[in-house]
């Protein structure tokens, strides 16, 4: 069974950071794209970016220059460092890979006050 499990949300003010985690189960090959998408209130679910296993990453150009992904050492793990954070940026943010497309975890709250 497919599991997303995302985690590292909370609290932060503007120009704040954080660090969002993701672990996917129940693969048991190594994913090659994964990513975060993100959904605002009232808003449509939107990618905020990808990275392939070969390193290559694509970002939204809202967050270019501010978030960076990687990719952990355990297999399907997956990091969103966030930095200079913005209080437009408050959203549930879901992991996402390739190899799961249509599941989605419970997601990780990211709330930034002004």
């Amino acid at each position: 069974q497919v599991q997303l499990v995302e985690s590292g949300g909370g609290l932060v003010q503007a120009g704040g950071s954080l660090r969002l985690s993701c672990a996917i189960s129940g693969i048991t090959f190594s994913i090659n794209v994964m990513g975060w998408y993100r959904q605002a209130p009232g808003k449509q679910r939107e990618l905020v970016a990808t990275i392939r296993s070969g390193g290559l990453t694509i970002y939204a150009d809202s967050v270019k220059g501010r978030f960076t992904i990687s990719r952990g050492d355990v297999k399907n793990t997956v990091y969103l460092q966030m930095n200079s954070l913005k209080p437009e940026d408050t959203a549930v943010y879901y992991c996402w890979s390739g190899a799961t497309v249509g599941s989605w975890g419970q997601g990780t709250q990211v709330t930034v006050s002004s």
